[in-house]
Parts: structure tokens; C-alpha cells; sequence
């Protein structure tokens, strides 16, 4: 029941329902109504993104839910689930200390013997690129409603580039896509994801 909070849960943290549906409205309007990724699309609508709620509160546990979610993917086949957005709303809210734990998700990547397999994607709500300005509002490309890995196949990115040769050009076409959106706009379209997640 999503008004009912798992003892031990930080009662300020949002249950794992809302997480998830507001994840999932944010993929929706965001990640393909903006078309940040064009191959998001079919995933999505053939219910292929696995989204995981994880009430891991240290990185130390979070590190052992990822690792579990990694295994999983490389067991499933991928007309099953073909990538995994693993949300961890109660540990590293703070961009630093994400960054900091990204490294440590590679490093479990490569001692799984996963390399070339699979790969991990940041996203934060507040996400921000090295080259810009923490107010820069192509940030926003990467700045999901929660602290997020996204576990993705190798398999999926050879499919993706095959299909669209473009496709290292993207990230510049959505900074694009963001300024011309503007932070009222990128406002508005998260407020959108919020009525969205509340049955809006």
C-alpha cells in the first residue's frame, strides 16, 4: 500500500510506489516526449524497463542491491527485460558522493566479469555535467526525480547505433532541446510528471 511506510524506512523518503510511478511519468514526458532517447520509446511501451525501488539507506547496501540487479539482467533475456533503472531515493542525494559511488558501481561492473556486457548510466536530481554551470539547464538531460543507475545492455547500445549511426551525436541535440526549453519550461514539464505519478 503506498501510504505505508516498511519499518526502518526514512519517513521523509517517498514510498516505493511513488518513486516508481513518478520515475516512470518523468521516462514518459521527459526521457521520450523530448526524445532524449530515441530508443526509449519501444522498451517502454513493450514493458521491458524493469523499474527496481531500493530502500538501501548506505552505498554499502545500494552496492549489493546493484549487484544482485546486474546479475539479473545478464539471466533474463532481454524480450523480457531489456534494461533496469534501479532508484535509490535514501542514499546519495548528494551529486558528489554519487559521482564518488559510480565509480565503485564500475569497478563491481568489471569484477562481475561484465565489462562489454553491460554498463551503468547516471542520473540525478542533481545532476551536473563538467563543463556547465550547477544552474545550466541542459543538466536537466540527466536530472531524473531521484538518485538513479540505469543498467544498460551492450547488446541494446550496438542495436541503438547500428540503427541510428548518430546516435554519440545525441547529447548535443538534447542540450539543444533543454535551452530551448528553458528552466520555466523544464519547470513545467516536471510538474506535469508529478500530477502524472499522483493520477493527475
Amino acid at each position: 500500500m503506498a501510504g505505508r511506510r516498511a519499518r526502518g524506512v526514512n519517513a521523509a523518503a517517498p514510498s516505493a510506489d511513488r518513486a516508481v510511478a513518478l520515475t516512470r511519468a518523468w521516462v514518459n514526458r521527459v526521457v521520450i516526449g523530448l526524445n532524449l532517447c530515441p530508443f526509449a520509446k519501444a522498451p517502454q511501451v513493450k514493458g521491458r524497463i524493469r523499474y527496481v525501488h531500493s530502500e538501501a539507506a548506505t552505498p554499502q547496501a545500494l552496492l549489493q542491491t546493484l549487484a544482485d540487479e546486474l546479475r539479473f539482467l545478464t539471466e533474463t533475456p532481454i524480450e523480457t527485460v531489456e534494461t533496469t533503472l534501479l532508484i535509490h531515493p535514501q542514499t546519495l542525494t548528494d551529486f558528489a558522493r554519487y559521482t564518488d559511488f559510480t565509480r565503485q558501481a564500475e569497478a563491481l561492473v568489471e569484477s562481475l566479469g561484465l565489462l562489454g556486457v553491460l554498463q551503468i548510466a547516471s542520473f540525478h536530481p542533481h545532476y551536473q555535467f563538467a563543463d556547465a554551470a550547477p544552474t545550466d539547464v541542459t543538466n536537466a538531460t540527466n536530472r531524473s526525480p531521484y538518485p538513479m543507475l540505469h543498467l544498460i545492455r551492450e547488446e541494446s547500445i550496438d542495436r541503438a547505433v547500428a540503427a541510428f549511426p548518430e546516435a554519440e551525436t545525441i547529447y548535443k541535440a538534447n542540450k539543444a532541446t533543454m535551452r530551448k526549453l528553458g528552466k520555466q519550461g523544464v519547470a513545467a514539464l516536471l510538474l506535469q510528471c508529478a500530477q502524472d505519478a499522483d493520477g493527475g
